[in-house]
């Protein structure tokens, strides 16, 4: 099914698990891969302006002198969640980050990025992104990419729809990488091919006949 403008729909994870096990995929890290830059933080900056965005960060000191300690990267993206988006409705962070995804995807994507993901398209195989950001933030660019599948960290609502600064999953970075293909695709999943940039996607890259690594660099 398609989307306005006629982006194929991007999966939800309603599927059960270990549907489309048998299909060909592909992964791809998002931010610094795909992208020159973390899509969370563009989009923070984004939506808040210059001023408010140096307010926000001013808030998250306690949290960025704490990640010196714990260097636990999903308790500060939560803390940076609940700074710049606590309360926010789902449905108008959901229109925000379409937004901004038209507006930035052109100076965000890297295109040798682009040139492969369209590539692995053209032949028929079935490309997941995979990414810590939160899910709604990247969905647009997924969908805007023709992406078959997203998996990410899923930001966690209230009663009323409103963002709680917390998240529903973990972190989707290193290992929860791996679980979360597998929990979508199945025990065993194989790809065909992976990228990413950090150390956080290396788990997922042992998973790949193909694995590339900082591969990308070009920049719009």
């Amino acid at each position: 099914m398609a989307q306005d403008g006629g982006a194929p729909a991007v999966s939800r994870g309603t599927e059960p698990a270990g549907a489309g096990a048998a299909a060909a995929l592909v992964a791809f890290d998002f931010d610094g891969t795909l992208t020159v830059r973390d899509s969370f933080t563009a989009f923070l900056r984004w939506r808040a302006g210059p001023a408010l965005y140096g307010l926000g960060l001013a808030r998250l000191l306690p949290a960025a002198l704490a990640y010196l300690i714990h260097r636990d990267r999903g308790r500060i993206k939560a803390a940076a969640a609940r700074v710049f988006l606590h309360g926010l409705t789902r449905e108008r962070l959901e229109a925000e980050a379409r937004a901004f995804a038209s507006a930035a995807l052109p100076s965000l994507m890297r295109p040798d990025a682009r040139a492969a993901w369209d590539d692995w398209g053209r032949r028929g195989v079935r490309r997941v992104i995979v990414t810590a950001s939160p899910v709604t933030v990247v969905r647009p660019f997924a969908e805007a990419l023709g992406a078959e599948e997203i998996i990410g960290t899923e930001l966690a609502y209230d009663a009323q729809g409103r963002v709680t600064g917390a998240f529903t999953t973990a972190n989707c970075r290193g290992p929860e990488k791996v679980r979360r293909l597998e929990a979508r695709f199945g025990p065993g999943v194989r790809l065909l091919a992976a990228y990413g940039d950090t150390a956080g996607d290396r788990e997922m890259l042992a998973l790949a006949d193909t694995a590339g690594f900082r591969v990308f660099t070009a920049r719009p």
